[in-house]
């Protein structure tokens, strides 16, 4: 499909930062949007419905699956995520550019739909680290921690998948790294026909 909206995947272990650094990005730069996905895992406190994700049951969910609504799902300790097809195709379209916050699994899925899709894994700089982190959220029991952090080397090793990997020790400097990566993806020369067609169009017309 023909899009002059770009689509950053960003994906990352459980701990690692993701959902603060997309936040962050989203206040930085206006012109991302966040494509909101669909899960039923509980609300954490202060995320509210449509915003951090659009809370579901889950047998609603797995209506939605089998009604082909979703571009990608996975089930991720325990619980469903998913997101929108139909929505998403529609705001690229309309030239927006759009991020998502999904595993690795989703970020598979999703780039046989949108294969030039950026894809940027956010790294912990030491599974130690990561580990303080997860007990400092004070949300998680002991062993839902062991759980994430037994799963967190095998979620690193798909690093590889991505064009960019960010190391978050320090936020201020991945939040520029990652500023940048949005930036210059949308130097790319596709994205640059199409959203200046007036200029690049007649260069190429015989």
């Amino acid at each position: 499909m023909s899009t002059s909206g770009s689509l950053f995947i960003v994906s990352a272990p459980s701990g690692a930062g993701k959902t603060t650094l997309v936040r962050l990005l989203l206040e930085q730069d206006k012109d991302v949007h966040l494509s909101v996905s669909y899960t039923t895992r509980l609300p954490r406190p202060g995320e509210r419905n449509g915003c951090e994700y659009h809370f579901v049951a889950a047998p609603d969910f797995l209506a939605m699956r089998e009604r082909g609504d979703f571009l990608e799902w996975a089930e991720v300790h325990g619980n469903y995520y998913g997101s929108s097809r139909v929505r998403l195709e529609e705001q690229m379209a309309d030239g927006r550019d759009m991020v998502l916050e999904i595993d690795w699994q989703g970020a598979r899925q999703v780039r046989r739909h949108f294969p030039a899709a950026v894809g940027v894994f956010i790294m912990p700089p030491s599974l130690a680290e990561l580990e303080r982190r997860l007990r400092g959220r004070g949300s998680d029991s002991a062993d839902v921690i062991a759980r994430r952090l037994s799963a967190a080397q095998e979620e690193m090793r798909h690093v590889v998948e991505f064009e960019y990997a960010i190391i978050n020790n320090e936020l201020q400097t991945a939040l520029g790294d990652l500023l940048s990566v949005v930036h210059a993806s949308r130097l790319r020369l596709p994205q640059q026909r199409e959203r200046h067609a007036e200029l690049f169009t007649p260069l190429f017309q015989e």
